[in-house]
């Protein structure tokens, strides 16, 4: 199912998240603002939770995901600050607007997302596992 941007997916993010997150996306300038723009409207939308509620199996700061997109491909990657993004490694920011899409999904919930370049995209999350990331003063 091809979920309109009207009809986005409910979301869980957890209280420490959303507050760094919240923080990040205030404090974004420049070519940031549209993204920081979409992830603000992501955390309104979201169900925040005290963080040891918050299941392995939720998109967060740090969760690796396997989703498959809707041009067939399968994709894994890791959710992670702007400071810590590597492509070569996986590694996508929150800053971004498949990273920003990603946030509190979790597997079998779809989601449409618009690229940078205006495409839009729609991707089904498949698997999520949590992994530690260091901390970071947001």
């Amino acid at each position: 199912m091809v979920t309109s941007p009207v009809d986005k997916p409910s979301i869980i993010v957890s209280e420490s998240d959303f507050t760094r997150l919240t923080r990040l996306a205030q404090s974004a300038s420049g070519a940031q603002l549209d993204v920081a723009e979409e992830l603000l409207t992501e955390l309104d939308r979201a169900q925040v939770i005290p963080d040891e509620q918050t299941r392995s199996d939720i998109v967060q700061m740090g969760s690796t995901v396997t989703y498959d997109t809707d041009a067939g491909h399968t994709r894994t990657v890791t959710v992670v600050y702007p400071g810590e993004a590597d492509i070569e490694r996986s590694l996508i920011s929150i800053m971004t607007p498949i990273g920003a899409a990603l946030l509190g999904l979790s597997p079998g919930q779809s989601i449409g997302w618009v690229g940078r370049d205006n495409s839009k995209h729609t991707l089904t999350v498949t698997r999520v596992e949590k992994v530690a990331i260091p901390e970071i003063g947001f």
